[in-house]
């Protein structure tokens, strides 16, 4: 399609739509994120806008002026604020055209607006500039045209039309206009002074006069405004005792604290803590109710939903963890605390926080063991399975009436997870609740209570455990389970228990009824677990027992004994 009769069939006004489409698009590419509903937004409604455009052309060819797009000879595009202009920021790195091509919309476009945009946010003293960034690149559907920039200290740039202008020609231009707004200015009032009439020089202080100011200046852009504004706060709080002033101060303390955690500025949130406490110790005058709102802070703190707030920001901000102010921030958690962060450890993904989270967890639960017992008395707690198991680690046998309690629960892994704990534990209490888990209606506590009785040789199962190996439970129970009880009968019953056990191990008479062949080898196994004399007698004599499965556990029992 020739350029003489493109605009019959596209009118300006559609590209002029296009144009507005990609000035909108590039201000939401700046603001937002690619996963962002805007941005994706604006990029679809770039390919919608290039559709009638496709639709008479194949490519789209603009000249880019100062403060204009130009097709097809007509303006498209108009903006005369140069810090809002499109075009204007092209004009002035030396874009001159601009050609888009049919496809270039689904791909390229939105990285070359992205470019754009980076191309106008880069430092003065960055070593690329637009050109660069645009061939780094490597667009195929889209071509562009630079023109460079001559003369000493880079020229001036080119004007609308794209001629340059000599060094002569800016300089006699520049006094035109310095004359034209001295004559066009309205007259000076009396009294102001103009700089003009003054001489200057570049240079009016010393090198090291300049190091101090630079250094200075440097130092003042670094300094903690907000640190510093809190700090004439806090001394205003503990100096002036006039109570309506301390009770203002501690207002905007209680309106900016939860801001700093929510923004995790956490080392403000620590030196608010730190002063508050200071402030409420050594404060002369203070009033009660003023102290208490101090001492109020960290109690807010502590809070369950601000402390699952807090963890999980924690959680989501990498590297946080490591920050002492952080750690200084969870150190003031008060036992309240204590429930949501046992609640947020299993599902932490930060190992470093997981390392603060887990000494804050021992130190609440090692001084507020009053805590530690309201939570495994509150069955439906999220913590619960946190709390039994840290029972366990820290060996708090103060828990133990509160396990006595997670050991009627309801679910399974609950009480598997208390009796492991109670193993752990050890103490008579803690053994005489692994005994009534040894008749749990569920397998796996079961097999848990009757092994820790029998690691412990804990004497009070001894009737339990006895009435379940010789009864007729034990044949319902399959082979792992049968073979726990069995174990544990035997390290708990000792020499008592050899008469039976060879009983059931040795063959019986012909009028006996003869144990099946799995009972016989957990006898052996027991007897492994007597460890006398008598009882290693007892297996060599079994040894060379017709039935394979009872051979077998037998040689397993004598090798064991022999080590």
């Amino acid at each position: 399609m020739t350029a003489g009769n493109v605009p019959d069939i596209l009118p300006a006004s559609q590209v002029a739509e296009l144009i507005n489409g990609l000035v909108k698009a590039l201000r939401a590419f700046h603001m937002y994120l690619p996963n962002n509903p805007i941005y994706q937004r604006a990029t679809e409604n770039l390919r919608i806008a290039f559709l009638p455009i496709w639709g008479a052309m194949d490519e789209l060819v603009l000249t880019v002026a100062e403060t204009d797009f130009v097709w097809e000879e007509q303006v498209v595009y108009h903006q005369l604020n140069k810090s809002d202009s499109l075009a204007w920021g092209l004009f002035k790195d030396g874009m001159r055209s601009l050609t888009i091509k049919q496809g270039a919309e689904l791909e390229e476009l939105p990285r070359f607006l992205e470019t754009i945009n980076r191309g106008r946010y880069l430092p003065a003293d960055a070593g690329d500039d637009l050109l660069t960034l645009l061939w780094e690149q490597e667009f195929l559907l889209i071509q562009y045209h630079f023109t460079e920039f001559y003369g000493e200290g880079g020229g001036a740039l080119p004007d609308r039309s794209g001629n340059y202008s000599s060094g002569q020609d800016d300089t006699a231009a520049a006094s035109q206009r310095q004359t034209d707004v001295a004559q066009e200015a309205p007259p000076r009032a009396k009294g102001v002074v103009d700089l003009e009439e003054f001489d200057s020089t570049l240079y009016f202080l010393d090198e090291s006069e300049i190091n101090y100011i630079a250094t200075e200046v440097e130092a003042e852009y670094r300094r903690d405004v907000r640190s510093s504004a809190l700090n004439v706060l806090f001394d205003l709080l503990e100096q002036q005792g006039e109570p309506a002033v301390r009770s203002e101060i501690i207002d905007v303390l209680e309106h900016l604290f939860p801001n700093f955690l929510n923004a995790r500025d956490f080392r403000t949130a620590a030196l608010v803590l730190r002063e508050t406490k200071l402030i409420g110790g050594r404060a002369p005058g203070l009033l009660p109710e003023h102290g208490a709102r101090l001492e109020a802070f960290v109690a807010k703190l502590s809070e369950p939903a601000i402390v699952s707030q807090l963890v999980q920001s924690l959680d989501e901000a990498a590297g946080l963890a490591n920050e002492p102010e952080v750690a200084e921030v969870l150190r003031e958690l008060r036992p309240s605390a204590l429930e949501p962060v046992l609640t947020w450890l299993p599902n932490l993904t930060s190992v470093p926080l997981r390392g603060v989270l887990e000494g804050v967890v021992d130190r609440l639960a090692s001084a507020h063991t009053s805590e530690v017992l309201r939570i495994l008395r509150t069955p439906g707690s999220e913590a619960l399975g946190a709390a039994i198991t840290l029972c366990g680690r820290l060996g708090l046998h103060q828990a133990v009436p509160g396990l006595s309690e997670t050991l009627a629960h309801a679910d399974p892994a609950v009480r598997l997870a208390t009796v492991q704990t109670l193993a752990l534990l050890g103490t008579p209490g803690a053994l005489a609740l692994i005994d009534k888990a040894i008749d749990d209606g569920d397998r796996g506590v079961r097999v848990a209570a009757v092994r820790a009785a029998g690691t412990r040789g804990y004497k009070g199962a001894l009737k339990r455990v006895e009435a379940i190996v010789f009864g007729r439970a034990v044949k319902e129970m399959d082979l792992t389970e049968k073979m726990a009880f069995f174990e544990a009968y035997g390290s708990i019953a000792g020499a008592a228990g050899l008469k039976s056990l060879s009983g059931i191990l040795l063959p019986r008479g012909l009028l006996k009824r003869k144990e099946s062949a799995e009972t016989r080898a957990c006898a052996a196994v027991a007897l492994s677990r007597i460890g006398t004399s008598e009882a290693r007698e007892v297996l060599q004599r079994a040894a060379e027992d017709k039935d394979l499965v009872v051979r077998n556990a037998v040689s397993r029992a004598l090798r064991e004994r022999a080590t």
